[in-house]
C-alpha cells in the first residue's frame, strides 16, 4: 500500500431546490435515531495518549534552539522511520488512534503531526490544498478525495512564528513533485475537526450503520457551521434513514448557500423523484447535465456495463477516458487491467496492475490486486519459457 500519501474523503453521493432553506437547527431530528455506539467528543480529536507522550520523552531529542524541536519531531516522525506508517484509507483516525496503529489517510497523519506539535508548543497552521479533484467509492456511496496539509512554526517566541510570522515549515504527504505550484488557503482547526467527524460519519455510512453516521455529522456541523460537506452528508444520512422530508431539508440548505453545488444538486433530484416530484426532479437533473455532461465514475459505469456484455474493447476506451481524468485511482486501473487481458493484452495488463497495488487504499484492495499481478508475471514468465515434450499451458 501506499505510504504518507493523501486520503481525506468527503462524501458526495451528492443535491438545487426552489424549496427556502430552513434554519439550521431546524436539520436535526435527534429522535429519530439511537444514541451513538462509541464517544464523539472535539476533545479526543487531537488528544495525547501516553503512549505519544513516551515517545515524545524518547525518541524527540531536547533541541538546542527554537528551530530544533520542529526538526526533531519531523525527524523522528517520518525521516527515521521509526514508525513505519502506512496510508490506510479505510478508517479516519484521530491522533491517538493513529499513532497506536502507525497507520492513517492524510486527515490522520496531519492531526497526528499536529497533536504532537501542539504538546512540543510549536504554532500549527492547517490548510486546504487545490488539488484536482479525485474520486473513491465504497459500495454505491461515492467519495470525493480532497487534500490538506499543515505547516509548522518554531517554538512560541512572543506569541508569533518565529520573525514575522514568515518562518514556517510546511508537512505535506504528496510526493514533492505534486507540490510544486500548489495552491493553499488556511483553515481554522475547527474546520479539520468537521473534516474528520464528517469522515466518520461517511464511514458509518458505508458501514450501514446510520445512527452513528447522524451523531457524527450533527457534530461535525456544529463543529463548523460553515463546512457544508457535512450537511450533504446529514441528508444523505436522512435519504438512507428514509425521512426523505428532512434530506431534502438538507441539501435545501447547502443549494440556498452553493447554488451550483453538483453533489446536493444530484442528491436532491433524486430525493424528489422518490418523493414523487417527478418535474422537479427532472429540472435538477437536466440542470446538472448541463455543469456536468460527465460526472465522476459515469465512464466506469459505463466501462462495468461493457465488460458485463462482452464488449471488452469498449470497455478497455471507458475505463481509460476515466484513468485519463484520475491518473492514480487504484480501481480505474484494475478495472483496466481486466479488460485488458480479456483482450489478452497482458503486458499492458500488467502496467495497470502495477499502479492499483501501488495506489491501493487498504490491505485487502492491495492483497487482490499484488495476487493478479503475480498471476499475470507468472504467466509471462512461463508463456516465454520452452515446452517439453507432452507439456501443455493451462491458464
Amino acid at each position: 500500500m501506499r505510504k504518507l500519501t493523501i486520503g481525506l474523503a468527503i462524501l458526495v453521493l451528492a443535491g438545487c431546490a426552489s424549496v427556502p432553506a430552513p434554519d439550521r437547527r431546524e436539520l436535526y431530528d435527534d429522535a429519530l435515531f439511537k444514541p451513538p455506539s462509541q464517544r464523539i467528543d472535539a476533545a479526543d480529536v487531537f488528544a495525547v495518549s501516553p503512549a505519544m507522550k513516551q515517545f515524545i520523552a524518547t525518541e524527540i531529542p531536547y533541541p538546542d534552539n527554537a528551530h530544533g524541536a520542529r526538526k526533531a519531531l519531523v525527524d523522528a516522525l517520518y525521516k527515521k522511520g521509526q514508525l513505519e506508517l502506512d496510508y490506510d484509507g479505510t478508517l479516519t483516525r484521530n491522533a491517538s488512534e493513529a499513532f497506536a496503529a502507525r497507520s492513517g489517510n492524510c486527515l490522520s497523519l496531519v492531526i497526528m503531526t499536529a497533536a504532537f506539535a501542539k504538546a512540543l508548543d510549536l504554532p500549527v497552521r492547517f490548510q486546504h490544498a487545490f488539488v484536482d479533484e479525485t474520486w473513491s467509492r465504497q459500495g454505491n456511496v461515492y467519495l470525493s478525495i480532497g487534500h490538506v496539509n499543515l505547516t509548522l512554526g518554531p517554538t512560541r517566541m512572543d506569541g508569533v512564528y518565529g520573525r514575522n510570522g514568515t518562518d514556517l515549515m510546511m508537512i505535506d504527504f504528496l510526493p514533492p513533485e505534486d507540490l510544486r505550484g500548489m495552491r493553499t488557503r488556511v483553515i481554522e482547526e475547527k474546520t479539520i475537526v468537521a473534516m474528520y467527524m464528517n469522515n466518520r460519519a461517511v464511514e458509518s455510512l458505508s458501514l450501514q450503520d446510520l445512527d452513528d453516521a447522524y451523531w457524527w455529522a450533527r457534530e461535525a456541523m456544529r463543529q463548523d457551521p460553515y463546512f457544508l460537506s457535512a450537511f450533504n452528508t446529514l441528508g444523505v444520512v436522512f435519504w438512507r434513514h428514509g425521512n426523505l422530508e428532512r434530506a431534502q431539508r438538507a441539501f435545501a440548505y447547502v443549494l440556498d448557500r452553493e447554488p451550483a453545488n453538483p453533489n446536493a444538486m444530484s442528491n436532491l433530484a433524486e430525493v424528489l423523484g422518490e418523493m414523487g416530484r417527478v418535474a422537479e426532479a427532472r429540472e435538477l437533473k437536466d440542470r446538472l447535465a448541463r455543469l456536468e455532461p460527465d460526472p465522476p465514475f459515469a465512464f466506469f459505469n459505463r466501462g462495468v456495463t461493457a465488460m458485463a456484455q462482452g464488449d471488452y474493447r469498449i470497455a478497455r476506451d471507458y475505463f481509460e477516458k476515466e484513468v485519463d481524468r484520475a491518473a492514480y485511482y487504484h480501481e480505474f486501473h484494475f478495472w483496466l487491467a481486466l479488460a485488458e487481458i480479456r483482450l489478452g493484452d497482458y503486458e499492458h495488463a500488467r502496467e495497470h496492475l502495477k499502479i492499483a497495488v501501488e495506489t491501493s487504499t487498504t490491505r485487502s484492495d492491495h492483497d487482490l490486486y499484488a495476487s493478479k499481478l503475480d498471476h499475470i508475471r507468472s504467466y509471462l514468465h512461463d508463456s516465454m519459457s520452452p515446452l517439453l515434450p507432452g507439456q501443455t499451458r493451462t491458464y
